[in-house]
């Protein structure tokens, strides 16, 4: 692709990314809202069938609506991934509306991730031949992707590249790892008594629990980046009975696949402290990890792209929190991820893109699908099941 020609084409095309992304930030999507989620599909849908001159598949699982494109004749090799369901409740446009001011545009979910949406819908326009892209928006990203995880999945095998339109790290940068993620439950069975009259005849389940607190935490391993975090727990019923019941949850972060399966295995194995407690473990590894290896052929790729272009060298990131992208390395595709807005306030009021760099971010996007179009990248992640 000519270079001059492709930034001022997305230069050129910035009231129109505007447009499209007051077009969805304004069509509030909570993940917990069908409803609504059914209603921004359909925005979805309308701003991309305007941008890429076709309707997309809508493809409803569990109530959830994702849309998928596939462009133009042959085989799909690279995947655009995004999601459009956001964190934030029906309502919040009124206290947070969109606007665009002085250069910064504000809005519920469009950092993270409407305008990666618009981006990814812009830059597949601008390919002489889009045949063989495929782009995928789910509806469920920000509560686990539990109805799309197959999907995305299924899209992700075996394609040349995995990119995600997420938002970038701290200044713009593409994040290039992101940590794997486990959930587990951890139940505990004791036995009641009376708290003042004979509280040795019970077995003590918050006891129990805070000598399980202790064990899990010391599972963690700074150097390693491994973090083990005991979060919600409870336990008892009344303040003057031995508790016989209690639970506590705890969120794992691994860089490494192997370091993940390690903390699985110890989880595994916790056994109560407590003579006559009884321990059960439930849940397990919720996203594999998007190991550095996933992204670095690809890194280097968008990095050459990017002196093409006349732009800044691109900074990469190591992040702790889970996407999508996570799922598509899973599977031993290459993948790149935060090649969305460039901006901040993912979650938090203050959520905001910068609007000048939403066109040299699309046409990096751009040069990158093209110039994986004309040539071979083989996937070299190992698959994780």
């Amino acid at each position: 692709m000519d270079t001059t020609t492709l930034r001022a084409r997305m230069a050129a095309a910035l009231p129109e990314m505007l447009a499209d992304l007051e077009a969805l930030v304004t069509c509030e999507s909570p993940s917990s809202d069908l409803s609504a989620l059914a209603m921004s599909a359909d925005a979805v849908a309308r701003v991309g069938a305007r941008r890429l001159g076709a309707a997309p598949e809508r493809i409803v699982l569990d109530g959830r609506t994702h849309l998928r494109w596939r462009l133009g004749d042959g085989p799909s090799r690279v995947l655009l991934l995004g999601h459009h369901d956001t964190v934030w409740p029906l309502g919040t446009l009124a206290a947070h509306p969109f606007t665009v001011d002085g250069g910064v545009l504000r809005g519920p979910g469009c950092f993270d991730m409407k305008a990666g949406l618009v981006l990814a819908m812009h830059a597949a326009a601008a390919l002489p031949d889009p045949s063989g892209v495929t782009l995928l928006v789910t509806g469920d990203e920000e509560i686990g992707s539990p109805s799309s995880r197959a999907l995305i999945e299924a899209e992700a095998a075996g394609r040349t590249a995995a990119l995600v339109l997420e938002a970038s790290a701290e200044g713009g940068a593409l994040k290039t790892e992101r940590k794997g993620v486990s959930l587990y439950r951890v139940t505990v069975a004791g036995r009641a008594a009376h708290a003042g009259l004979e509280p040795e005849r019970g077995v003590n389940a918050t006891v129990e629990l805070a000598h399980e607190v202790l064990t899990v935490s010391a599972l963690a391993d700074r150097e390693r980046g491994t973090t083990v975090t005991p979060t919600l727990m409870s336990a008892g019923t009344t303040s003057n009975t031995v508790p016989a019941a209690g639970e506590l949850t705890v969120d794992v972060r691994v860089r490494h696949a192997a370091e993940q399966d390690q903390v699985d295995a110890a989880m595994r194995a916790l056994c109560p402290v407590l003579r006559g407690a009884r321990l059960e473990v439930s849940g397990g590894p919720n996203r594999p990890p998007l190991e550095a290896k996933a992204s670095a052929r690809l890194f280097a790729r968008v990095t050459a792209h990017a002196a093409a272009l006349g732009l800044p060298p691109p900074s990469r990131a190591a992040v702790g929190g889970g996407s999508d992208g996570n799922l598509t390395a899973g599977v031993g595709t290459p993948t790149l991820d935060g090649l969305g807005a460039v901006g901040g306030g993912a979650h938090a009021e203050d959520e905001h893109v910068l609007v000048a760099e939403l066109p040299p971010r699309a046409a990096l996007v751009a040069a990158l699908v093209a110039g994986l179009l004309e040539s071979t990248l083989v996937p070299s992640a190992e698959r994780r099941s």
